[in-house]
């Protein structure tokens, strides 16, 4: 029997329902103020992407950007580009762009390798700037696994001892021997947010150096790293960035630290005068200690042009909109999927959620098969993660609802 109300009259109507989910998108979609950011992405008709966590869709102006460049840039200007066209300083160039995403000060930037190599630049420099005395690294033990690598090279390299924990626990185990930290800011299978800032001040007030990597953060909710006393970070573009597969990762060096940050990977682009072609090393200054070899501008220029999709975009705006969608999504998912039949691992609260939703489901690999087939285009982590990610820019509610909808019928088996 339905809820009444009780009118002035004296009689009995029934309550208003809430709107199904379907005509919900529908309005949440009139009401968001980045709906026509859509359509500055190539996506297909009839099509759900949400793997944006793994590869980013394509702003539509890039290939016409990439066009130019390898007809004009390289095909007729040649090596007068690396001057004329900018190329020599595109790696500050481009890191100025992506400060603001990630709550950086101009001059805290650089652009170029992949995440990994900056991961081991970072830590290795942070072991460095901590000094003799302190023999630990401090490494997430949940962390994507290249991290878990790198920190154990590293901890050879520098003659560290390695000590894996829980994000949680970051804070209990620092202390006088503890050199640096080194965290993801999301759980790359659950989505789980870690708290940057808290860990961050343990880490600090230890006396040692927190470095992050903000792959599955930067571009979905703020970062804030010079309000919150990062020491070192760094990220991948090819994800909520947008930047293409492959695109360069960035490095931040927090300006307090850079004029000591010593790089393990001197290369001659970070010289101070690295057309003097000099034996000897002498760093160059500010963020442009973070270059190592000849920038790959091709990749590069993809992601400055890529970048422009965010112009005008405020990151707490983003942010609402990942809450949003993501709060929609399991909605639907407990609206339309068979109770026990899927397990979310991703936290309900927001404090702890990052942009994307992690389901254990028995047989998640057919499951994702079976998505892909119908057009919803999630991923997986074997062996029994599906994960969905959510990014602001390009999906709505009723892509949201309908990937749901689609995953009740898919684990029904319809």
């Amino acid at each position: 029997m339905s809820d009444l109300i009780r009118n002035t009259d004296g009689r009995d109507t029934p309550a208003p329902t809430a709107p199904a989910p379907a005509a919900r998108a529908a309005e949440l979609d009139a009401a968001d103020p980045l709906a026509e950011r859509r359509d500055l992405f190539a996506l297909d008709d009839g099509v759900v992407y949400l793997d944006g966590n793994s590869l980013g869709a394509l702003p539509r102006h890039v290939p016409a950007r990439m066009a130019h460049v390898v007809a004009h840039e390289w095909g007729e200007l040649r090596i007068r580009s690396w001057e004329e066209s900018g190329w020599w300083t595109a790696p500050e160039r481009i890191g100025e762009r992506i400060a603001p995403l990630v709550g950086a000060a101009p001059g805290q930037v650089v652009v170029g390798d992949s995440t990994s190599v900056n991961v081991f630049k970072a830590l290795v420099g942070a072991v460095r700037l901590a000094g003799d005395g302190r023999d630990e690294i401090v490494v997430d033990a949940t962390t994507f696994p290249t991290d878990g690598y790198i920190a154990e090279s590293a901890a050879r390299m520098t003659g560290r001892r390695l000590v894996p924990v829980a994000p949680g626990d970051v804070p209990a185990a620092v202390g006088p021997r503890t050199a640096a930290a080194l965290v993801n800011h999301v759980d790359y299978r659950t989505g789980r947010l870690h708290d940057l800032p808290g860990i961050t001040a343990a880490v600090r007030e230890a006396g040692a150096l927190a470095v992050w990597d903000l792959c599955h953060s930067a571009g979905a909710l703020p970062v804030d790293l010079d309000a919150n006393g990062v020491d070192l970070a760094v990220g991948c573009t090819y994800k909520y960035l947008n930047g293409g597969p492959g695109a360069p990762a960035y490095l931040y060096v927090a300006e307090r630290h850079q004029r000591r940050f010593d790089s393990p990977l001197p290369g001659w682009n970070s010289h101070a005068d690295p057309f003097a072609m000099s034996p000897g090393y002498a760093a160059a200054d500010g963020a442009r200690r973070g270059r190592v070899g000849t920038p790959d501008i091709l990749s590069m220029l993809a992601l400055e042009a890529a970048l422009d999709v965010w112009d005008g975009v405020s990151v707490h705006e983003v942010r609402a909109k990942s809450l949003a969608l993501t709060d929609f999504f399991l909605e639907c998912v407990r609206a339309y999927v068979p109770e026990g039949r899927l397990t979310s691992l991703t936290p309900a609260a927001h404090a702890e959620r990052g942009s994307q939703v992690a389901l254990a489901c028995e047989d998640a690999p057919a499951v994702m098969a079976r998505l892909i087939e119908r057009g919803v285009v999630g991923d997986l982590r074997r062996p029994d993660v599906l994960r969905f990610g959510f990014t602001p820019l390009y999906v709505g509610f009723a892509d949201t609802e309908r990937a749901a909808r689609v995953l009740a019928e898919v684990c029904a088996g319809r």
